[in-house]
């Protein structure tokens, strides 16, 4: 497993690397051969990132992956990078219904399900490279001693009442249900699948007994309804305070936009009180004199289980979640958490009348769909966890897919064609040819020493960044190449700060590709050594101080990756080069120029200042070069999509080949719908290696898409009866034709990018076969 704190690479003796300083390097500490606690200190960036907590009830799938630990894994490393203190907390949630009903159905204790789960989630994560700085659990005393704390803080500020409320019964079993333990159908859409505390289809929070044809999850017969006494929530008391918190917070850590639209809306319904207890046996007992037997509302106890895993990890855990001054809170989730922590958790802090660190910034995601359809482990559907390093593909690589692919401004469709696509056209073709190619020549032509610098060409050695004149005073492939280095470092280091992952990731293969395309320009084989040597000198200072640069901004994404890189290189890990001037809050920074009309990205741009230089000196001996990924045939595709389309029909097993085993595991497919995945297969081929203004006009669309989408939703629910909500149709015109406008500049870029060859030259990878 990649380490989120690397350490020295390479064999080789001290004296035959040369590196410029050793402020390049990533900062870590290191006591007897572990990595030493990570605290908060005064002065500095502390940074603290936990992702949504996973049920132990099932196996993460992809979806889950990437809509939670694995985003907040790259923020966290991209973090350590820039040289910030940051501690990642996740861990398993281990109480409530769902693990009872689980435990039940596979015969087992709720503590044996979850040391099952627990373990088999913490081996998922391992393996995919994800680098918690811990990975706890709920079901600990330090649980029980937090949730209880913040329960009785809550009571004696007068923020619970005790009410009795119509709860149901199954008289065949003798026990009250949860809400987990009943279903039926919703009363908002009528799915008729809805759990008795929330309706997966549409989402809103239920209460059991307003479910039409009520069931018992246990033995499928018909509750009756009986009172039962529970502590309340008053969370509508608590809404002026939450509220104010919630936008001054959003504005501030620049939330998502998925996160401020669900946390605005359900403002806009109004916060009603809620019971935080429940007739259940697993879960931390109320501690309330009258309700013995009754345990805490996993919701209630959930979000307490950050602050308890931390307390699992440090005894200063308090220096973490009870310094808001200090410490800046990084939270990542799919957009069904989002209310539970951007709404509930802050009130029920708010409620204590303590000081707690409260959420600075929440990156939400959209859902992860399979191919056509949806994960489901019951019928063998889609890629899960445990199952995706069966096929032989390595961990960087299924990171790189699902980051690339990661649902910000809607769902997203995981799909085996366009995996194998972007593994050969970008990683392979990309980023691999580069480093294999440069490296390579470097071996072969100068011993895998870099070159003394050369005179007339404007090149110095670190620590200080590479100075260029205008492109109008130097239009030379080396001037153009630092040039479009610092460019794409400064949209690469606003886009990560501001939790843009897929847009941080599409720049660092920009940054891959224009070292490719400055290979081109010089012409580098065997002609420009012989003949023009001192520009193969300069070439080879630019392109091998390049890779460095790429194993620093590839390292969110792809850490294993980069350790070889950085293994090939013999040169010690290091940081993003860009001058840190710490997490800008443009609001409260008098620099930011935003005044006239420049954006809070635009002004996070024009601050950000990039520093490439050769940090590797001339002198400096590289390790043994080797291929970095490995080509996949294309013919997998139709073999991964049998391996994970579902359980064959008897016919197809019958028959049995693959062509109709696959025809089994999908529905055929319209000729429209034939068309369509075509054209956005070609659009998606076309953008492979995208410019920083091809990728700034994309973001515009997502968001301009995401305008209009709002915008027509608000004009379904106000119905168009002329009130004071309702959105008119010219306001929704008038975006749309914004859009339009942004799609037509985009397709025209796309078309120009797509006209542009690259021509190859000495060196081109030729990866083994998967």
């Amino acid at each position: 497993m990649a380490s989120p704190f690397p350490v020295s690479l390479g064999s080789e003796t001290a004296s035959s690397r040369k590196v410029s300083s050793s402020d390049i390097l990533v900062r870590h500490t290191k006591q007897d051969g572990k990595a030493a606690t990570v605290l908060p200190e005064p002065g500095h960036n502390n940074v603290l990132i936990t992702s949504a907590l996973p049920y132990v009830n099932n196996v993460p799938h992809l979806g889950n992956i990437i809509g939670s630990t694995l985003s907040a894994d790259v923020y966290a490393r991209y973090s350590r990078s820039r040289g910030r203190n940051t501690l990642y907390i996740c861990g398993t949630d281990e109480y409530g219904t769902a693990t009872e009903t689980k435990a039940l159905e596979e015969g087992v204790s709720p503590q044996q399900l979850c040391d099952k789960y627990h373990t088999l989630h913490a081996q998922v994560y391992k393996w995919f490279n994800i680098g918690f700085d811990h990975f706890g659990r709920t079901t600990t005393p330090a649980q029980t001693t937090i949730a209880q704390h913040i329960f009785v803080k809550l009571h004696e500020n007068g923020f619970l009442e005790e009410r009795s409320m119509r709860q149901l019964w199954c008289p065949k079993d003798e026990r009250f249900l949860a809400d987990r333990y009943v279903e039926g159908i919703c009363p908002k859409c009528s799915y008729d699948d809805a759990r008795g505390d929330q309706c997966d289809k549409c989402g809103q929070l239920l209460d059991a007994v307003d479910l039409i044809k009520p069931r018992c999850k246990l033995c499928g017969s018909p509750p009756e309804e009986r009172d039962s006494r529970h502590m309340f929530l008053r969370i509508d008391a608590l809404q002026p305070e939450t509220e104010a918190w919630a936008r001054q917070a959003a504005e501030k850590g620049a939330w998502s936009s998925n996160g401020r639209y669900i946390t605005e809306s359900w403002f806009k319904e109004g916060l009603r009180p809620f019971s935080l207890t429940r007739d259940l046996r697993w879960g931390v007992p109320v501690p309330v004199e009258g309700m013995e037997g009754k345990v805490l509302y996993v919701w209630f106890d959930a979000p307490i289980g950050y602050p308890s895993i931390t307390a699992n990890y440090t005894d200063s855990w308090e220096k973490w979640w009870r310094d808001p001054d200090n410490v800046r809170l990084y939270q990542f989730m799919g957009k069904d958490n989002v209310r539970f922590h951007t709404v509930i958790f802050p009130s029920c802090l708010l409620g204590t009348r303590e000081k707690w660190t409260k959420l600075h910034h929440i990156s939400t995601t959209d859902y992860l769909q399979y191919e056509s359809g949806k994960f489901s482990k019951s019928r063998n559907i889609g890629v899960f966890g445990d199952k995706a390093g069966t096929i032989g593909v390595a961990a960087d690589v299924w990171r790189y897919y699902l980051l690339a692919n990661r649902p910000e401004n809607g769902d997203a469709h995981f799909s085996w064609r366009e995996f194998i696509a972007r593994n050969n056209g970008e990683l392979l073709a990309n980023l691999g040819n580069f480093v294999n190619r440069v490296l390579r020549f470097l071996a072969k032509k100068y011993d895998g020493v870099l070159p003394p610098i050369p005179e007339g060409l404007g090149l110095t050695a670190g620590p200080e960044p590479l100075e260029v004149r205008s492109e109008d005073e130097d239009k030379s492939p080396f001037a153009t190449l630092i040039r479009q280095v610092n460019a794409q470092l400064r949209t690469y280091v606003v886009a990560m700060d501001a939790v843009r992952l897929r847009l941080g990731l599409q720049t660092a293969l920009g940054l891959s590709q224009r070292g490719n395309e400055f290979l081109s320009s010089v012409g580098l084989d065997n002609k420009l050594f012989a003949e023009r040597r001192a520009e193969c000198d300069a070439t080879m200072l630019l392109a091998v101080n390049l890779i460095y640069v790429l194993s620093a901004v590839f390292h969110p994404f792809m850490p294993e990756t980069t350790d070889d890189m950085c293994r090939q290189l013999d040169a010690p890990p290091r940081t993003v080069p860009v001058e840190d001037r710490g997490i800008v809050d443009l609001k409260d920074d008098d620099e930011d120029g935003s005044s006239g009309g420049e954006s809070s990205f635009q002004a996070r741009e024009r601050l950000a200042k990039p520093r490439f230089a050769l940090d590797l000196l001339p002198g400096h001996k590289i390790g043994t070069p080797a291929h970095l990924f490995k080509h996949i045939d294309e013919k997998m595709e139709e073999e991964w999509r049998v391996m994970f389309g579902g359980v064959q029909s008897s016919t197809a097993a019958a028959a049995g080949g693959k062509k109709e085993a696959a025809a089994a595991a999908a529905p055929p497919m319209s000729k429209n719908k034939a068309a369509k995945l075509a054209k956005e297969a070609k659009k998606q081929k076309k953008i492979a290696n995208p410019t920083p203004e091809y990728l700034e006009l994309e973001r515009q669309v997502g968001e301009q898409g995401e305008t209009v989408r709002k915008l027509k939703e608000a004009q379904k629910k106000g119905g168009g009866g002329g009130g004071d909500n309702d959105v008119k149709q010219t306001e929704v015109d008038g975006e749309v034709s914004k859009l339009l406008k942004l799609k037509n500049e985009l397709q025209a870029l796309t078309d120009q990018l797509s006209s542009l060859e690259v021509k190859d030259g000495e060196g081109q990878a030729q990866a083994s076969t998967a």
